[in-house]
């Protein structure tokens, strides 16, 4: 399904993304949740997102052409990262920024870790989209670093904790970058959802 994946733009802030009014899906989490491997896993292209063992090491806004119909965006990761408070601050607001107001945003896919528990920090994210009514999916991943049991139990906890302040649960996707699972039936969901 996916031609051509290619780095297209990397913004600091809002006034600096691009032009195009190419529909926009975007990638974010939690810092080391594995984003960078996922959207390498995705694309099909090995170095496309680079990856690292250090939290944090997205900075910018990157945008990513896809098959020259969509924009992939990786966005900074929330949460630990070895930056300054103030630095954290001036990424936090970027990326809001974008998420409240960017326009040729269609979709957000939240990561979440399948290894963890229900952790705060996701569940305070994921109701900052719902209260400005932003689309989005989550994706659990990392599930080939866990037994099934135990993911399974991690993500049960997760709806539960969802349904104490949501009528009605979003898509969940199940991934492992390692293992490429999940990967078509995200790309089905993309392509079915392009406006």
């Amino acid at each position: 399904m996916i031609r051509s994946a290619q780095f297209f733009k990397s913004s600091p802030d809002l006034r600096l993304c691009p032009a195009s009014q190419l529909p926009e899906f975007a990638f974010i989490g939690r810092s080391n949740v594995g984003k960078s491997s996922l959207i390498n896993m995705l694309t099909g292209v090995k170095d496309l997102a680079r990856v690292s063992s250090s939290p944090g090491k997205t900075r910018l806004i990157n945008f990513f052409l896809i098959n020259e119909a969509w924009h992939l965006v990786d966005l900074p990761g929330y949460g630990y990262a070895r930056v300054s408070k103030t630095e954290r601050s001036k990424f936090r607001q970027s990326v809001m920024e974008y998420l409240f107001k960017r326009e040729q945003l269609h979709l957000v896919f939240v990561l979440v870790d399948a290894r963890l528990t229900p952790q705060s920090i996701d569940l305070e994210f994921i109701n900052a989209l719902g209260a400005r009514g932003i689309p989005f999916v989550v994706v659990f991943t990392k599930t080939d670093k866990s037994s099934q049991a135990e993911w399974h139990r991690n993500v049960e906890a997760f709806r539960r904790a969802m349904l104490e302040t949501w009528e009605e649960l979003p898509m969940f996707f199940y991934t492992s970058a390692l293992k490429k699972t999940g990967r078509e039936e995200i790309m089905e969901y993309i392509e079915k959802t392009i406006p």
